[in-house]
């Protein structure tokens, strides 16, 4: 008559599961779980199957190299210049991206309203746009970045 636990379930808990300290079952576990012989018996596995197994490649840039930037388009800035724009000089609206979170102004889009624009850093397209609505930069950096 068959019986409902098996064995292994039977002997969960001791040590040895019942095989004793001695013998064929000490230290034997389930290794099914390692990629055993790589570079011995399984060779062959490995150059038919999985060639880049060894090996590194490529390079890794650190994390902390990284800058952030966050842009943002003329097309973007026309749609909600007046929204977020925090004064007016002269009929022309005053819009300070460096308080709202961008750090670069890209000249993606179109500019219809005179607008002056304090960012750190710009494209040379944007700039360009920028005058020719009427309109100027004030980039808190003196250096333009040319993309």
């Amino acid at each position: 008559m068959p019986h409902k636990l098996r064995k292994i379930r039977k002997k969960r808990g001791s040590r040895t599961q019942g095989y004793g300290r001695v013998g064929q079952h000490r230290k034997s576990g389930s290794k099914g779980y390692r990629k055993a012989g790589r570079h011995k018996h399984g060779w062959s596995y490995v150059i038919r199957y999985e060639p880049d197994y060894f090996g590194k490649k490529g390079f890794t840039s650190p994390k902390s190299l990284h800058r952030k930037e966050n842009i943002v388009n003329l097309g973007e800035l026309d749609e909600i210049a007046e929204k977020i724009a925090t004064k007016k000089e002269k009929a022309k609206l005053f819009v300070d991206l460096g308080s709202l979170g961008y750090t670069k102004l890209l000249g993606t889009g179109k500019i219809t309203k005179p607008i002056i624009v304090k960012v750190s850093s710009y494209s040379k397209l944007a700039a360009e746009k920028i005058k020719e609505a009427g309109g100027e930069i004030l980039a808190e950096t003196p250096q333009e970045s040319g993309e």
